[in-house]
């Protein structure tokens, strides 16, 4: 079986620069869910890799966060689709965590859990952190330009040699499915 590893807010769904603090302000990106049915069917494991710094800064709590993954996860299964796990950092910036992307540790944690080796596996996000973290563990990023992914690109133009860049989730999958 093979693994994808997403981030959540501006892959899955639409991100605000006021965070995404409730169930109603989790809203997916069009055609992102079914992207992770299409993997799911395809016999992939899917995993999310998430910054939350929302919880250090008190913004929300930790209730919230899982309110947040329940409507996902009833989401997702409507589709007949799963996440298998979710990690997240709820560090604020300031605490200089070794978990908040662009560090690695959020994959080296989820890599060890699931027993896996990160290398090549492909970890899709919309900032310059998540490249730099997959790249730390030696896995192959994808950007998307949903989310933050078109200032990404704009601030980083040298992304475009060196790493996949698709309009969403939907166009990363479609390319995944054909290798």
């Amino acid at each position: 079986m093979k693994l994808v590893v997403l981030d959540r807010d501006g892959v899955i769904n639409q991100d605000s620069e006021r965070y995404i603090k409730s169930p109603e302000e989790w809203i997916p990106i069009p055609g992102s869910l079914e992207a992770i049915a299409r993997l799911n069917h395809a016999a992939y494991r899917v995993t999310i890799a998430t910054n939350q710094s929302g919880l250090g800064r008190g913004y929300f709590d930790i209730d919230a966060v899982n309110r947040i993954h329940r409507k996902m996860r009833r989401e997702l299964s409507v589709l007949g689709a799963q996440v298998e796990a979710i990690f997240f950092c709820p560090h604020a910036p300031e605490a200089s965590c070794g978990c908040r992307k662009p560090r690695p540790g959020l994959l080296v944690d989820l890599a060890e859990r699931l027993g896996i080796e990160m290398a090549g596996i492909p970890v899709v996000g919309d900032s310059l952190r998540d490249i730099q973290a997959a790249l730390a563990v030696g896995a192959a990023p994808i950007l998307v330009l949903t989310g933050n992914g078109q200032m990404t690109l704009k601030g980083q133009p040298s992304l475009k040699k060196s790493v996949p860049i698709f309009t969403d989730l939907a166009a990363a999958v479609d390319n995944l499915l054909l290798q």
